[in-house]
């Protein structure tokens, strides 16, 4: 199972249209989409897992492409990781 970052999203995405969007490569195991806290709009950008030749063919077909209105960011998600942070000592 591969979790893909997905960006530039439209305020309006749903959880619908978007899984809609990436169930053509392939099943949509888990959609995550982050939403503002009090309007519950889209912030642009979410998560989906799915399989990895299916998350790899939804890579290549969705990166750069347009949806509704908007230039998708599409990529394996990258772990966090200790960007910036001080380690323990």
């Amino acid at each position: 199972m591969k979790r893909v970052f997905v960006g530039s999203l439209p305020t309006s995405a749903t959880e619908e249209s978007v899984e809609a969007l990436f169930s053509e490569f392939g099943k949509v195991r888990s959609l995550e989409l982050i939403k503002d806290l009090f309007s519950g709009a889209c912030k642009g950008f979410g998560f989906v897992e799915m399989e990895g030749h299916e998350a790899r063919a939804a890579i290549a077909g969705l990166d750069g492409k347009s949806f509704e209105g908007n230039i998708l960011n599409v990529k394996f998600e990258e772990p966090r990781g200790n960007k910036g942070r001080r380690g323990r000592r």
